[in-house]
């Protein structure tokens, strides 16, 4: 499996230094999320109390780490709405791994 950002390009901005020079600065671009339309699921899961994306992750991906893809696949930007207290009995996508 790749990590979140593998597949993300590292970007250089020139900044102020603050000494009357100029740094350059790195960061990496943007991460797009995929589209949700194109997500090919491998299973559903609802969620019961108690539920931690990491766990769930474990579950069906066999990897903790890989909780992202599981986000991604929802659209989740705030990956904790998944199986917070209000997601309760909701179904989130388990992806195909490594997709």
């Amino acid at each position: 499996m790749t990590g979140r950002y593998d597949s993300v390009p590292v970007a250089g901005t020139t900044v102020p230094d603050g000494v009357g020079g100029l740094r350059e600065v790195r960061h990496l671009r943007r991460r797009p999320l995929p589209e949700l339309r194109d997500v090919r699921a491998a299973a559903t899961h609802r969620v019961t109390a108690g539920d931690r994306l990491d766990l769930v992750s474990h579950r069906y991906l066999g990897d903790a780490t890989a909780w992202w893809r599981i986000a991604d696949a929802n659209g989740a930007l705030d990956p904790e709405a998944l199986t917070g207290p209000d997601a309760e009995g909701e179904l989130i996508v388990i992806p195909l791994p490594g997709v």
